[in-house]
């Protein structure tokens, strides 16, 4: 999952075309509560799509006699986005709003292939599974789809869940057996005053906010403080994964649940894998980053997180 000219990561230089990225997340939402957010493409089958909205902000310049105009066009904005779309952008830092042409929509493309790999979604990306690990990767899909996967909505304090009743009604069975939403350290929202989970602060009235579904919806952030817990990196179109109490990107909610190999990047699902100072490889990707010799049950150097043989460390030293 690496360049092997610069070795750098693939998310650096190499991102796929929008279709396959609006293919790849119409795969993760499809078969979880957000599969609203999905829509069939045009024509006969296939995979569901992302349902990407672009938005486009035309504002009036008037300079003497002809007036211009200035148009802003974002590459991608959800549909749970309330009225206040426009604010709610201005709240997002101006080097991550991803306006299209911009380094916000290339940082966000790069986002979406880092916080939510493919190979962690789809078992036909990852190379070897064996048949018992197949199984057990269709079934951690399958289980985080149903008890972590969440899409942020954007909404005026108080008045979250609009926006899904008009993609998709809720499943009644599921709302009957939903748990009364949680304040957890909310002010009492009668009173008009809501606290963002991020930085604890007062969050207004009129402003925009994220909620997120399976926080209960008492529990609100400021759009730039909805970010990873464990990476603190913001949630790239709102995807998140609930656990413990916190929001987590994909990968960093995967790995906290299963190893993930240094080698491939893939998730571990085999018993039988090697871990050094807290870094896990498959058994056949334990092997020298320079010359990929194996390294099992042979001398190593651990440089910076890459596994090196001898040979190839003292190359590196002179």
């Amino acid at each position: 999952k690496v360049c092997r000219g610069c070795g750098c990561r693939r998310e650096e230089h190499s991102l796929c075309p929008e279709l396959q990225e609006d293919q790849k997340l119409g795969r993760l939402l499809s078969g979880s509560r957000c599969s609203w957010l999905t829509t069939r493409p045009r024509g006969a089958g296939g995979p569901r799509l992302y349902k990407r909205n672009r938005m486009i902000v035309t504002n009036p310049i008037v300079s003497r006699k002809d007036p211009t105009f200035s148009t802003l066009t974002y590459d991608s904005v959800l549909t749970a986005l309330c009225p206040q779309a426009t604010q709610y952008m201005e709240l997002i830092p101006k080097e991550l709003q991803p306006v299209a042409g911009t380094a916000g929509a290339w940082q966000r493309r790069q986002q979406l292939v880092r916080q939510l790999p493919l190979h962690d979604q789809d078992p036909a990306q990852c190379r070897g599974l064996a048949d018992g690990e197949l199984q057990l990767m269709e079934d951690f899909i399958r289980r985080y789809k149903a008890e972590a996967l969440g899409v942020g909505e954007v909404a005026l304090p108080g008045q979250a869940g609009a926006a899904k009743e008009e993609g998709k009604p809720q499943d009644k069975s599921d709302a009957a057996t939903e748990p009364p939403e949680p304040t957890n350290g909310a002010l009492e929202p009668a009173a008009g005053h809501y606290r963002c989970q991020g930085c604890q602060q007062l969050l207004p009235g009129d402003c925009p906010a994220v909620h997120a579904e399976r926080a209960g919806h008492q529990r609100l952030w400021h759009p730039a403080c909805f970010v990873c817990c464990r990476c603190a990196q913001p949630l790239v179109d709102l995807i998140y994964f609930w656990k413990g109490g916190a929001a987590w990107c994909g990968r960093h909610y995967c790995e906290s649940l299963r190893p993930r190999c240094a080698g491939c990047d893939e998730l571990i699902f085999s018993e039988d894998y090697l871990q050094v100072e807290g870094t896990a490889w498959h058994k056949k990707h334990f092997a020298c980053v320079e010359c990929e010799t194996l390294l099992s049950g042979q001398p190593f150097v651990l440089d910076q997180g890459n596994l090196l043989c001898t040979s190839c460390s003292k190359g590196r030293s002179l």
